[in-house]
């Protein structure tokens, strides 16, 4: 008897035994260390909800080899956001050192008015991820000179990465070129074109009301912290210490052209490195030699040092000036370090909780309860958030709420778009509101602005999911392919419906 149960695994109730644990848990670690959570509590949390739930498939009979096998490969899957990760540190690192980020933020300082600055941050995250396909490239690039104009003057730096991240994530929703886009069309066996156009229902009313939001947000409330003698002390700073003139410019425009080339992410980072490397050592003398720290070295010996020691450490900044040092100390590899820390924990956790089958049967027991259309598009977006929660990352939850969901959608008669839709909607924008997801990490890091500060006002992130599950319970915009010629079959041909 006891053998035969525990060759069936753990069910339903059991295994929400390690996700009740990682939740309480990470309640607790936030009252007690509050935004130190991320630092090391979060991560030591992770680990010890992977060794509970470890311990339950153990005690079911499972084997250890095997779980660990699922585990590496989960780790695995992660080794190219890792590098992504590593290289956008010493991209910002670099582009600090050249003068690009300054010159962004004195620029945007110059033309960017307090009450429109959260919408227009908005508006110019969307258009870059339109055209690069990428909310991390975006975030890593633009994002980084936003938050400094932000940070300038004196905007909640939340509702600034709120702005980004919104924007961000609209562009990377609806771009052809981005991965996630390609990922759930595939696979739900939906056209490319289909699930773009099909996306708009949800995410241009989303948008919209987010607009609206950050308008509202900036004409009552971003300026109150605008001082004109702030803006020009800083502005003044950063121009007696680097080169901003227009021309600094030149690398973020053709490393967006790059992107939009369909050149993968890692050559075009790289790209975007080099050429801020170039600028840094034409434009930037003055703080190639101050950061080498040793006048008796040559010029070339001391632009090697200062950029590898840049793209390692990040920019130091010591101008005097506590608001500027405070923008410019950024960047480097090792500012990444902890973001891979907490990633790679929750890729432990999540490699245990698929490798064990719970991650599956918690998925199978909330399906097991749909009744309905309406009930079926909710639990498609509760089983793509939980994912995104406990597989901590986007690709997962988009690969494994499709595999699971393809079927349900067909059954009743679905087209295959309606569920590419729900993936995207909750599994691309909820990704960056989890703290240990792969996505919530980068965003956090790279911006310098924890997740649960940005969360209240990513509201394109937060107001999608809501507007698939009203179309589901509404029907509006929920495309059925099911053709009834009194007792015939159902035509549910997903594959090749247009």
């Amino acid at each position: 008897m006891t053998h035969d149960k525990k060759s069936a695994g753990p069910g339903i109730l059991i295994s929400l035994f390690p996700v009740l644990f990682l939740v309480f848990s990470l309640i607790i670690a936030v009252i007690i260390f509050r935004d130190d959570t991320t630092g090391g509590p979060a991560q030591s949390v992770l680990i010890l909800s992977g060794v509970f739930a470890s311990v339950i498939y153990l005690f079911y009979g499972g084997s250890w080899k095997d779980l660990e096998v699922q585990v590496i490969r989960t780790m695995g899957d992660v080794m190219q956001p890792v590098l992504i990760l590593l290289l956008i540190g010493a991209l910002i690192g670099v582009w600090i050192l050249s003068g690009i980020v300054p010159s962004i933020i004195v620029w945007g300082l110059k033309i960017l008015s307090p009450s429109i600055f959260l919408f227009a941050s908005c508006i110019i995250s969307a258009i870059v991820s339109l055209a690069t396909g990428s909310s991390w490239s975006t975030a890593g690039t633009i994002g980084v000179a936003l938050i400094g104009i932000g940070q300038a003057t004196g905007i909640n730096m939340g509702m600034t990465a709120g702005a980004i991240i919104s924007g961000a994530y609209f562009g990377d929703k609806l771009s052809p070129f981005s991965e996630t886009t390609n990922l759930a069309s595939s696979m739900t066996g939906t056209g490319l074109f289909v699930h773009i156009r099909h996306m708009l229902y949800t995410t241009i009313p989303a948008m919209t009301v987010a607009l609206v939001l950050f308008l509202i947000l900036g004409l009552t409330r971003a300026g109150t912290g605008y001082d004109p003698a702030r803006i020009q002390l800083i502005t003044g700073a950063i121009n007696s210490q680097f080169d901003t003139s227009l021309y600094m410019l030149l690398p973020p425009v053709l490393t967006i052209i790059i992107m939009m080339r369909r050149v993968p992410a890692i050559p075009a980072i790289i790209a975007g490195i080099l050429m801020g490397v170039i600028f840094a050592v034409i434009f930037q003398p003055a703080r190639i030699i101050q950061m080498a720290q040793d006048p008796s070295l040559s010029y070339t010996v001391s632009s090697i040092k200062t950029g590898l020691k840049t793209a390692s450490s990040g920019f130091v900044s010591s101008s005097g000036i506590r608001e500027v040092d405070s923008l410019l100390n950024k960047g480097g590899m090792s500012s990444m370090l902890n973001t891979i820390w907490i990633i790679l924990s929750a890729m432990f956790f999540a490699g245990v909780m698929e490798g064990s089958g719970m991650l599956r049967t918690i998925a199978e027991g909330i399906l097991r309860s749909v009744r309905g259309t309406g009930n079926l598009v909710a639990a498609t977006v509760a089983t793509t958030v939980l994912a995104n929660v406990l597989a901590a990352d986007q690709y997962l939850s988009i690969v494994i709420t499709g595999r699971m969901y393809r079927e349900p959608f067909a059954r009743r008669g679905l087209h295959s778009k309606n569920l590419s839709r729900i993936l995207e909607d909750a599994g691309t924008l909820t990704s960056p509101l989890v703290p240990w997801n792969t996505c919530g990490s980068f965003m956090a890091s790279t911006l310098g602005v924890s997740t649960f500060m940005y969360l209240p006002f990513a509201f394109l992130n937060l107001l999608t999911p809501f507007i698939s599950i009203l179309y589901g319970y509404t029907g509006f915009t929920i495309e059925k392919i099911v053709h009834y010629d009194e007792d015939e079959t159902v035509d549910t041909d997903i594959d090749h419906a247009s």
